[in-house]
This record gives structure tokens, C-alpha cells and sequence, in this order.
């Protein structure tokens, strides 16, 4: 739970709804990492297009090494989400 005021997926509109129901088709729900950016539907939607491109764009690790470096990072920072 985050400090950050929120906005749930059942009461988004407009832009953010949008961004909402895409990241939903992605993963099946709205992670939390999106919901605190969720007052700036602009920046949410660069976040998420700086993860994708960072996640599945074209690169000289594999997908599971940048999965695993996500993993560790995180881990590292002690984000566990």
C-alpha cells in the first residue's frame, strides 16, 4: 500500500481507464508500480512505454537475463511487488 494517493481501476476515466484496461490485456491486473503514477496518466503512459521498450526491445541480453536483472535490482532495493 502506498503513501501516494491512488486512483482504483473502477473509478478511472478517461486516459488513465485507458491505460488501465491495456496494462489489464498485459498482465491480467493493475500492478500497484502503475497505480501511484496513476494522477498523471501521461507519465504513466511513458513509463510504460520505457519498460516495454526497455523489456522487449531490441538488445544483446536475452528476455530472461533482463527479467533476472529486474529481479535483482529490485530485490536489491527491496521492492518486493
Amino acid at each position: 500500500m502506498s503513501w501516494i494517493k491512488t486512483i482504483q481501476p473502477d473509478e478511472a476515466t478517461g486516459e488513465l481507464k485507458i491505460e488501465y484496461e491495456q496494462a489489464i490485456e498485459r498482465a491480467g491486473k493493475v500492478f500497484n508500480i502503475l497505480k501511484v503514477q496513476s494522477l498523471n496518466p501521461e507519465s504513466l503512459r511513458a513509463s510504460v512505454q520505457l519498460y516495454l521498450a526497455t523489456m522487449y526491445g531490441r538488445s544483446g541480453l536475452s528476455r530472461a537475463d533482463r527479467e533476472m536483472l529486474a529481479t535483482v535490482v529490485s530485490w536489491a532495493n527491496q521492492c518486493f511487488y
